[in-house]
């Protein structure tokens, strides 16, 4: 799962973030004038017209602000090490893919992360 940091919003840049991540068949921008220059793999590219295209990509950048210190939006704070940053996204992945069937199944009780963390890890 390499990550590349994006510091200047320049093509180039963005173009080797769309290369590096999974192909999708429609991409939404907030119309920053770079992304109309991108190749989107044969994707649709369209500015998102409201939040109604954007808002479960939101939710889910918040989910991981909350449970992870490290994407926190703070000044100054930042993970480091990308290894670092890539496993603790990735034990967050697991867990929560691993508590949404006990959510489904059993809505009325708590359902905290850190009880879906594996004993072996």
């Amino acid at each position: 799962m390499g990550w590349s940091a994006v510091w200047v919003r320049s093509q180039a840049a963005l173009q080797q973030v769309v290369d590096q991540a999974p192909k999708a068949k429609w991409y939404y921008s907030d119309g920053f004038d770079a992304y109309q220059w991108l190749w989107y793999h044969f994707g649709r590219y369209e500015i998102s017209e409201g939040k109604s295209d954007t808002y479960s990509v939101e939710a889910d950048n918040a989910e991981l602000r909350h449970y992870l210190a490290r994407l926190a939006r703070k000044s100054r704070c930042f993970s480091r090490c990308p290894y670092a940053l890539e496993c603790a996204l990735r034990l967050f992945v697991f867990c929560f893919n691993s508590r949404q069937p006990y959510k489904q199944r059993f809505p009325d009780y708590p359902a905290h992360l850190i009880d879906f963390v594996s004993p072996r890890l």
